[in-house]
């Protein structure tokens, strides 16, 4: 009998044992499949389970994933994108009242010049105006989709053609990591792409080199606004953001403005702390000749609108010979932004905007930050190129006029 206890508790024994064994056995089985993947918290809220080592990506975005990407070194895993803006460069030529006309040639995105060796010619399962080609971007086999809500391909939340898209998506067993730009934002706030920048690294489990990235841009336009954040009331300056847009003169007006809603509103008033000259709301409102030579202006900054316009246009093109008595024009205080093709949100780039309205409005204040060297600075420091690479990407940005003509650039 005893010896019958003594094999009963051996055989407990070795129970307890091999329990314990398969126990382990499935925690490191789980383990080791967690370490396959990594969750990542989008702009939704969801907790979306991406690989962690990821190979194959599309991007649904107009420049702004595909350039967090190509600064963390991950753009060469990009097999599809979704906007034409990324896949082409763009030609302008405007006239003078004289026999000389103005070209520009090979403007692009920076996202595109760094890449223009094989981004052209990837698929493209969408792109403004058209809807995603579901079995094209299948078809890709990605292990994650990056999709950012706010671009022209995608413009908002409250579409619900959008979030059919993301569903569908979905549906094929795809993970969708999606990104909400300041547009699905009732108001304007630079964190949000901070935000974003942040998730697309840790999507790549590069936080940290994201982190950096988003601290960089915010440390450019912190010191826009301590400069100018006592200027009197009395003191600012008027600044309107003008799209000298040709589909605005055709449809009878001189051009269109970016009102009181707007990032470039925010930009203005919030951190440069000039006044927005068109104190309504709207986005590209198309105003009149008269309605500008009304509004008169201080400073002038034309944006990317249906095409490229820098500040030359504003002086010397015939059809704005009748806007010539207008302060910004006579004083000759015009910039232009950089270009930027598929605008409907901002991308990486967006400091250069702050810096050359902040340049035009308070010379004085920003007299001792050269444009061109400023930008030369900022190109090598956010794409980690050298300083030929980033003469070169102010001329893909068209942005020569602070070079050769810049009245305000100091």
């Amino acid at each position: 009998m005893k010896n019958l206890l003594i094999i009963a508790m051996i055989l407990a024994a070795a129970a307890i044992m091999c329990t314990g064994c398969t126990g382990q056995s499935d925690q490191t089985n789980v383990s080791g499949e967690d370490e396959k993947f990594r969750t990542v918290t989008d702009s939704r809220g969801e907790e979306v389970r991406v690989p962690a080592d990821i190979e194959r990506v599309v991007t649904i975005s107009d420049g702004l994933v595909e350039g967090v990407m190509t600064v963390l070194g991950e753009e060469d895993k990009i097999v599809g994108v979704g906007s034409s803006c990324i896949q082409r460069n763009f030609n302008y030529t405007y006239p003078t009242t004289t026999d000389e006309s103005y070209e520009y040639k090979d403007g692009m995105n920076p996202v595109t010049y760094l890449n223009k060796d094989w981004i052209m010619n990837i698929t493209r399962v969408g792109e403004s105006g058209s809807a995603i080609n579901y079995e094209t971007l299948a078809g890709l086999n990605p292990d994650v989709v990056i999709i950012r809500v706010g671009s022209c391909t995608m413009r908002s939340m409250d579409d619900e053609g959008v979030q059919k898209s993301i569903r569908t998506i979905e549906s094929l067993r795809i993970p969708v990591v999606v990104l909400k730009a300041h547009p699905c934002f009732d108001e304007p706030d630079l964190t949000t792409i901070s935000d974003e920048i942040e998730i697309i690294g840790s999507v790549f489990g590069k936080e940290e080199e994201a982190s950096e990235l988003a601290d960089y841009l915010e440390s450019l336009v912190d010191m826009v606004y301590e400069r100018t954040k006592d200027i009197p009331e009395s003191e600012k300056p008027t600044v309107l953001i003008f799209g000298a847009s040709p589909k605005s003169r055709q449809s009878g007006g001189a051009g269109n403005v970016k009102g009181t809603d707007t990032i470039e509103s925010y930009f203005i008033e919030e951190i440069v702390h000039a006044k927005n000259a068109y104190q309504e709301e709207g986005n590209s409102v198309i105003v009149s000749a008269e309605q500008v030579l009304a509004i008169n202006p201080d400073v002038i900054v034309l944006g990317t609108s249906s095409g490229y316009h820098p500040p030359e246009e504003l002086y010397s093109a015939p059809y704005y010979q009748d806007l010539q008595e207008i302060s910004a024009v006579k004083n000759r205080k015009v910039s232009s932004f950089p270009w930027e093709p598929c605008n409907c949100a901002k991308r990486l780039e967006y400091p250069i905007d702050i810096m050359v309205i902040a340049k035009a409005a308070y010379p004085g204040l920003f007299e001792d930050i050269d444009l061109e060297d400023w930008l030369i600075d900022f190109y090598m420091n956010v794409y980690v190129v050298d300083q030929a690479t980033a003469k070169e990407l102010l001329s893909a940005q068209w942005m020569e006029w602070c070079v050769d003509k810049c009245i305000a650039c100091g």
